[in-house]
């Protein structure tokens, strides 16, 4: 794929890739009414922008063919957070992984709040990482309370964890990796990513 990603369409629009298109033109109008530059008190055209340009593809049943093919590598690459480059930096790599499960969980959860559980093996495509190195990470999340194995085996994110992926800034605060690079996408950061700063390695004087 290009380093230049095409725009999650779903995000935008807030709705599961399995929403049928009168959901779909639904949810438009609602958000075009709200970001309308004519709206004096929540308009934003770039956002208004994005809500439409979203809308055209997805209520479009043969745009949207094509663009669900290929949006599983959209998927892939926007929370890719596991390379072997990085895998060299123990403390970075952790944070960067615990971040990009509670990420990908609570997207899961916004996109459809009555199917929000998500398998080990998806989890492994969208990240990057075998479970075997998410092991650890799920079992700390897990006694946090920030995710919770549902009845049919799946994982999902809870309210806390929800409050924690945000109080980080939004799942999209999370810094991406791309193959083989050295860091993650964007300007450096000595201290790594500044995703959700619950996620923490703990340590001695942790509460974990």
């Amino acid at each position: 794929m290009n380093d230049r990603l095409p725009p999650d369409y779903y995000a935008v629009l807030q709705v599961s890739p399995h929403a049928d298109g009168d959901t779909v033109e639904r949810v438009f109008r609602h958000l075009a009414k709200r970001y309308h530059p004519d709206n004096g008190e929540s308009g934003d055209a770039g956002r208004f922008n994005q809500v439409v340009e979203a809308f055209r593809v997805l209520s479009d049943p043969e745009r949207r063919s094509d663009y669900d093919i290929h949006y599983g590598e959209v998927q892939q690459a926007r929370w890719r957070v596991f390379d072997q480059a990085s895998a060299s930096d123990g403390v970075r790599s952790d944070r960067q992984l615990r971040t990009g499960i509670l990420s990908v969980l609570y997207t899961a959860r916004r996109n459809d709040v009555d199917r929000p559980g998500m398998g080990i093996i998806e989890m492994e495509k969208l990240l990057g990482a075998p479970e075997e190195h998410m092991k650890f990470h799920l079992w700390y999340l897990k006694e946090r309370g920030w995710i919770q194995r549902l009845d049919n085996g799946t994982l999902a994110i809870t309210a806390t964890g929800v409050d924690e992926v945000m109080n980080g800034g939004g799942p999209d605060a999370l810094p991406l990796l791309r193959p083989g690079s050295a860091g993650p996408a964007g300007p450096a950061g000595a201290e790594g990513p500044a995703g959700p700063a619950g996620p923490a390695a703990p340590d001695g004087g942790a509460d974990a």
